[in-house]
């Protein structure tokens, strides 16, 4: 099973578990076991860049993607990782991803996205980090499909961190490693850190004409979205199924599971009217 806990830093940055937060007791066996380690000069800094960057007058979808992209390399710099992804949470189920530091961790994003399960849609849920250590060794995970198909990317180990802007929850940062095992309670406070900053990263852009989100910040606008079409063609299935937008979301995901075709391709049949989802049967 997965293994979920609802972590914040205390005040020395140490994390502490909701569990041993009642007990009074903290994740490390020192009062912050990583507050002399370079990670913490090297979020200063990156902090520091990320609100000098927002300062900069007109910040274009190109600049934000690029300002979330420093701080997903940081993540894999600062952490031992193989990479790190934001995505943004949409309604209806639907997200998009702002960055991926490389080709691994798009995959799982994309993934994650066509199948509608995963570690980021669970961290969504329960508002806590989603710590899975043993991706292969996990009994029965929520997320079955996503889990078996993730391991064929030789994905050993996931680690997703809710990022909020103030108590709304907007998006995930999800990590991957390709070799078992935990994070050590050092290096998942960085982690908690790295994900405030992609918050302050996100937060800097959501005001007025400035903001490359949209006015609620749940989806990129324009080209810079990779799952425009997808978000297209969900709502000429509830047009044309009279379906609320998560149950056409849905729908487009069977039919693609079903058929063994990628989202993105199903999606941009349905908005290039080459196929066509009916109640009955599909047609094409």
């Amino acid at each position: 099973m997965t293994e979920l806990a609802s972590y914040r830093l205390d005040r020395a940055g140490t994390p502490v578990s909701g569990e041993a937060r009642r007990k009074g007791v903290r994740c490390g066996r020192t009062p912050s076991p990583w507050r002399d380690r370079p990670a913490v000069a090297e979020i200063d800094d990156l902090r520091a860049d990320i609100l000098a960057a927002l300062a900069e007058a007109e910040p274009t979808a190109s600049s934000g993607i690029d300002i979330v992209g420093k701080v997903c390399r940081a993540c894999a710099r600062l952490l031992p990782v193989g990479g790190a992804a934001v995505s943004v949470i949409a309604r209806a189920g639907q997200r998009e991803v702002v960055y991926a530091s490389d080709a691994i961790s798009a995959a799982l994003a994309e993934l994650q996205f066509s199948l509608g399960e995963g570690p980021c849609f669970e961290a969504d849920e329960t508002g806590g980090p989603i710590l899975v250590p043993f991706l292969a060794g996990s009994p029965r995970p929520r997320w079955p499909v996503f889990a078996a198909q993730a391991t064929e990317h030789e994905v050993a180990a996931l680690f997703t961190f809710p990022v909020r802007i103030g108590a709304v929850r907007v998006a995930t940062l999800d990590t991957y490693r390709t070799s078992p095992g935990q994070l050590s309670a050092g290096e998942l406070a960085i982690a908690l850190q790295v994900a405030d900053v992609a918050a302050l990263a996100l937060s800097g852009l959501l005001t007025g004409e400035r903001s490359w989100l949209d006015g609620a910040g749940w989806t990129l606008g324009g080209s810079a979205m990779r799952y425009r079409e997808v978000h297209q063609a969900t709502g000429m299935l509830v047009v044309q199924l009279d379906l609320p937008a998560a149950a056409a979301l849905a729908r487009m995901r069977a039919y693609a599971f079903s058929h063994g075709r990628p989202l993105l391709e199903v999606a941009a049949d349905i908005v290039a009217r080459r196929l066509r989802l009916d109640d009955d049967h599909d047609r094409s």
